[in-house]
């Protein structure tokens, strides 16, 4: 029987431009290091036990062609001067036999920082309700970060985020993307 949990996952992320949308999106992939492979998008759930690799790692356990899983993130614009983001937010549990969250967020107007923080602050809350813990949405990031963090439940949270700004005549296309691996 085929095992599909996965045992490592790394992250990534990619900008491409080009006149068409679609090898835009394409060079976005190639410079994330995964156009090779045939990706299918799942939710959000980091498996217990999975493990976080660096993106170097990563890209060299790839095979081409490989039907691959990842949870993605992805804007795109032909509209010059509109800010695009891509981040992927993952929370991961201190205890590592429990799951962990990813979330995706893909909006205009963002920069960096504030794709990250929603990013991690999503997948922090989501994991956060699952443990019991509940925190008034209102609240800043940086507050709830240091609440989940000294609860003592979490272990660690991070982002993967891209911007970038469209450009007269082109398609612009962002990535950020949770790649899954297996033994």
């Amino acid at each position: 029987m085929l095992n599909l949990v996965p045992t490592k996952m790394f992250l990534t992320k990619g900008v491409g431009r080009h006149k068409y949308k679609l090898k835009s999106f394409e060079s976005a992939l190639r410079q994330a290091g995964v156009a090779q492979l045939n990706l299918v998008q799942v939710s959000s759930i980091l498996p217990p036990n999975c493990k976080i690799v660096s993106r170097e790692k990563g890209v060299k356990l790839l095979t081409p062609g490989a039907i691959s899983f990842c949870v993605m993130a992805r804007a795109g614009t032909n509209e010059h001067g509109r800010l695009i983001a891509s981040s992927i937010g993952v929370a991961v549990p201190k205890d590592k036999d429990n799951w962990g969250y990813l979330s995706e967020v893909h909006d205009c107007g963002m920069n960096s920082q504030q794709a990250g923080d929603m990013a991690e602050d999503l997948a922090a809350g989501m994991l956060g309700t699952t443990l019991g813990m509940e925190f008034d949405p209102d609240k800043a990031w940086s507050e709830k970060e240091q609440a989940y963090k000294s609860s003592g439940l979490f272990i660690k949270t991070t982002n993967m985020t891209q911007t970038a700004k469209g450009q007269d005549g082109l398609w612009t296309t962002t990535v950020a993307i949770a790649m899954f691996l297996f033994d």
